[in-house]
C-alpha cells in the first residue's frame, strides 16, 4: 500500500514522458499504446456516491457538467435517483487515456456490473464511511475478486460528522475482514485506502480534520492512484483484432452499435470482421466496421481506428451482434469468454391487455408489438431473458433479477404507448441432483429497537432466517448525520433503560437475514409502512438453497366489481365500512376489477357504480353530505408486490389497475370449487 502511494505522489509531481498521443481535438486524444490507457469501474452500494464520483472526475479532467448526475441520462434514472444501466466515459488525465464504468448500485440491476468487469482492469470499491460495507458492497467486491481486478478503496462522505478517525479505522477493518472472507489474495488484501467527499469535490490520502477539507481540494489524488494501481490493460498489438460485446445501444442512423473493450490488435474503418455468437454459436461473416466512436466526457468522438486495450463503440457488425457475442477479424476462429453472468430469479408474463377498457388510452397494444419491443429490451441487458410462451398465444415470459428490474421494463413499456397485462412474479426454482433449490437473499435492515420483533416476526413467517442482531452505535449508520446532534440525549436514554431487559434499550439495530426471494416480494410495502418510512433495508442476491416451504399468504382479501360503469360516491359511501378503496368516484370499472382491499381475508363482490335513482317523492330533509376516504394509490412496484396468483396487472399509459384473471364471478367460483376439489384428491 504504501508503495502504490509513493508511486502516485510521484506522478503528481510531474507528467510521466510519454509518446503516443495523437490529437485529433483540442481536448482529446487517442491512444495508440496500451501502456498509456487505464480502464476501471466504479463499484459500489446503492447510494453511496458512485455518480456524484464521477462528476467531480470529470470535472477534475476539463468536462463542463450543466446538472448533476450527468451520467444518469435515462429519464427513470432521474426520476428514482438511482443508476440502472452501467454506462462508460472517458478523459485524459496527465497524458494517459482513462476510461470509466459507472455502475448500479442496486442488487436488482447486479448484471450489469458483471458484464463490464471483463472490460476493465481495476475497480474503485466506494464505501460510505458512517454506514460502512453493505450487502451489495458484498456482491460487488466478490465479482470484482473473482475477476483478478484489485481494487481501490475509497471512503466515501467523510464530511459528514459522523466519519470520525474511529468510524473509519472500523470500517477499514470491516472491509479487510470482507476481503479475507471472500477469498482475496495477498495482492488484493494490499488494497489503498482514500478519503473523498463526492458533494464536495475531493480526495485525500490522509482523512483531514472534520469540517477542514484539505488546502488543494481535488480529486487528483484518486486519479494519482488509479494511473498507479490500476495496471495498464495486457493485449498485444499483433493478434488478429477481437472484441468482446458488453453493451448495445441503438442509433436512429447507423442501426445497433457494440461496445466493448478490445481485446487483442487493431481495428480500422472499413475493416472487414465476423461476428462469434456466444450461444448459439453461429458465425455471421462478410461483415463491415461502418463507424468507430468512443465517449469522451459527456459526448462522443469519432474515431478512424483503435487499438487493443481501449473501449470503443463499433456500428456495422452490431446488428449481427449481441452481449457477451464476439466481433473479431476473419482470422479469428474461438470466441472470447464474457465471463459468468448470474441466472434471473424471477419471471412475469406479458401479454396483450384484454380488459373491457383495452385500447383506450395506448397506441400499440398487440401482442405482437409487445413481443418485439421486449426482445430489444433483451438484447440491451445481460441478466433479462424473454421466451415465448407454447402455444402460439403471444404471450411472453421475461426473466429478471427482482421487482425493481422488472417495473423499470414495465414502465418503459408503459411510457412508449403500450398497453398489456402481466401475470404475478414467479420465483425461478432449480433442479440439482434431484433437490429443489430456490434463489435466497441476504437482507440487511436497519430499525428502531421496539419494532425488531416485528420485523423478525415477519421475516420468519416469510421462511427468513436471522443470522446476525448488532446494535447501531450513536452516531454512526443511516441516520449518521441526524443523530449526531442529539447524541447526548440518546445516551441519557440508552442508559436510563440499561438493565430493563426490553428490545428498546438500544435506539437502533441491525438486522441480517436469509430469506427467499419469493418472500421479499411484496414485503418493501410493509416494511415502509410498518416503520413510517424511517427503516433502512438492502438487498443483495446470496445463494441458490433448498426449497424451505410453501409461505402463507400475509395479503387479506379484495373487493372485486361485479358491474361495469363509472364509480359513484353513493355506491362507494356505502362501501366504506367494507375496505380501502384503490379507486375514486368517476373512474371507469369493470367487471372482475379489483377496486379495493377488504377487511377480511376473503374476496368480496360488490358494485361500486351503483347510482341513487331519483323519485317524485319530496324530503323535507336535505340530502346527507358525503366523504369518502382518500383512496388507497398504488405505484407499479407496489402493484407487483401486492397482486395474487389468480389475479393480473392492467398497465396502461393512463392507469395501472389490479383485475382477475377471470372476469366473470360465476366462472371464478367453478374454478375455485374445481381448484378445492383438486387439492383434497390429491391429499
Amino acid at each position: 500500500m504504501n508503495e502504490i502511494v509513493k508511486r502516485a505522489a510521484k506522478s503528481a509531481a510531474g507528467w510521466p514522458s510519454w509518446t503516443g498521443l495523437r490529437s485529433y481535438s483540442s481536448s482529446f486524444g487517442q491512444v495508440t499504446d496500451p501502456q498509456n490507457i487505464r480502464d476501471f469501474a466504479i463499484i459500489a452500494h446503492i447510494d453511496h456516491g458512485k455518480t456524484t464520483l464521477m462528476d467531480r472526475l470529470l470535472s477534475q479532467c476539463g468536462t463542463t457538467l450543466t446538472h448533476e448526475r450527468a451520467m444518469d441520462s435515462n429519464s427513470m434514472e432521474r426520476e428514482r435517483g438511482i443508476t440502472i444501466l452501467s454506462k462508460y466515459t472517458s478523459f485524459m488525465y496527465k497524458q494517459h487515456l482513462v476510461n470509466a464504468v459507472d455502475t448500479p448500485g442496486h442488487a436488482d440491476f447486479g448484471g450489469e456490473v458483471e458484464r463490464i468487469l471483463g472490460m476493465v482492469d481495476g475497480a474503485v470499491l466506494l464505501v460510505d464511511a458512517a454506514e460502512g460495507p453493505l450487502a451489495q458492497t458484498k456482491f460487488v467486491l466478490a465479482k470484482a475478486l473473482s475477476r483478478g481486478l484489485a481494487p481501490i478503496v475509497v471512503l466515501n462522505k467523510v464530511d459528514r460528522p459522523a466519519a470520525t478517525q474511529a468510524r473509519c479505522d472500523a470500517v477499514a477493518s470491516q472491509l479487510f475482514d470482507l476481503f479475507a472472507s471472500l477469498g482475496a489474495d495477498d495482492r488484493q488484501l494490499d488494497f489503498p485506502i482514500l478519503y473523498a467527499s463526492s458533494k464536495q469535490g475531493w480526495a485525500s490520502l490522509t482523512l483531514p480534520p472534520l469540517g477542514n477539507p484539505p488546502e488543494r481540494a481535488s480529486m487528483a489524488p484518486l486519479l494519482d492512484v488509479i494511473l498507479a494501481h490500476v495496471p495498464p490493460p495486457q493485449v498485444s498489438l499483433q493478434e488478429p483484432f477481437a472484441m468482446c460485446v458488453a453493451m448495445i445501444e441503438r442509433d436512429p442512423f447507423v442501426g445497433r452499435v457494440a461496445t466493448g473493450r478490445i481485446q487483442s490488435g487493431q481495428v480500422a474503418v472499413g475493416d472487414k470482421v465476423k461476428v462469434l455468437q456466444y450461444e448459439s454459436g453461429q458465425v455471421i461473416e462478410q461483415l463491415k466496421i461502418t463507424k468507430i466512436e468512443k465517449k469522451a466526457g459527456l459526448g462522443k468522438v469519432q474515431l478512424q481506428s483503435a487499438v487493443a486495450g481501449d473501449v470503443v463503440s463499433i456500428a456495422g457488425p452490431g446488428d449481427a451482434a449481441g452481449i457477451a457475442d464476439t466481433i473479431a477479424a476473419p482470422a479469428v476462429a474461438q470466441a472470447l469468454d464474457p465471463g459468468p453472468i448470474d441466472p434471473p430469479t424471477l419471471s412475469m408474463v406479458f401479454s396483450a391487455n384484454d380488459s373491457p377498457l383495452a385500447g383506450k388510452a395506448g397506441k400499440a397494444v398487440t401482442g405482437r408489438t409487445i413481443g418485439q419491443r421486449l426482445a430489444q429490451e433483451a438484447e440491451a441487458s445481460v441478466s433479462l431473458r424473454v421466451k415465448a410462451m407454447p402455444g402460439g398465444t403471444e404471450k411472453y415470459e421475461v426473466q429478471a433479477r427482482g421487482e425493481m428490474q422488472l417495473a423499470v421494463v414495465i414502465e418503459g413499456l408503459r411510457r412508449e404507448g403500450m398497453e398489456l397485462a402481466v401475470s404475478p412474479p414467479q420465483v425461478l426454482l432449480r433442479e440439482e441432483n434431484g433437490r429443489r433449490l430456490e434463489p435466497l437473499e441476504e437482507v440487511v435492515l436497519e430499525v428502531d429497537g421496539p419494532q425488531v420483533g416485528t420485523i423478525i416476526e415477519a421475516l420468519t413467517g416469510r421462511k427468513g432466517e436471522l443470522l446476525e442482531v448488532t446494535p447501531v452505535a450513536h452516531g454512526f449508520g443511516a441516520a449518521a448525520a441526524d443523530s449526531s446532534s442529539s447524541s447526548a440525549a440518546q445516551q441519557q436514554s440508552s442508559s436510563s433503560s440499561e438493565g430493563s431487559g426490553s428490545v428498546g434499550s438500544i435506539e437502533r439495530q441491525r438486522l441480517v437475514f436469509e430469506v427467499p426471494a419469493r418472500g421479499m416480494i411484496g414485503f418493501k410495502t410493509f416494511f415502509a409502512g410498518f416503520t413510517r418510512g424511517e427503516g433502512l433495508m438492502q438487498r443483495a442476491f446470496a445463494r441458490y438453497g433448498p426449497y424451505r416451504g410453501p409461505i402463507s399468504g400475509s395479503r387479506k382479501g379484495v373487493l372485486v366489481s361485479m358491474s361495469d360503469g363509472r364509480a359513484t360516491t353513493y355506491a362507494m359511501y356505502d362501501l366504506v365500512q367494507r375496505g380501502t378503496f384503490f379507486i375514486s368516484p368517476g373512474e371507469d370499472v369493470y367487471a372482475g376489477m379489483v377496486v379495493g382491499e377488504n377487511n377480511r381475508d376473503a374476496d368480496m363482490d360488490v358494485n361500486p357504480a351503483k347510482e341513487k335513482h331519483l323519485t317524485n317523492v319530496r324530503s323535507v330533509q336535505a340530502d346527507e353530505k358525503m366523504v369518502l376516504p382518500p383512496p388507497r394509490a398504488m405505484t407499479l412496484e407496489e402493484a407487483i408486490g401486492y397482486v395474487a396468483e389468480d389475479e393480473l396487472i392492467e398497465v396502461t399509459p393512463a392507469a395501472i389497475r389490479l383485475r382477475k384473471q377471470v372476469l366473470d364471478a360465476g366462472q371464478r367460483k367453478v374454478a375455485a370449487k374445481r381448484a378445492a376439489a383438486a387439492a383434497a384428491a390429491a391429499s
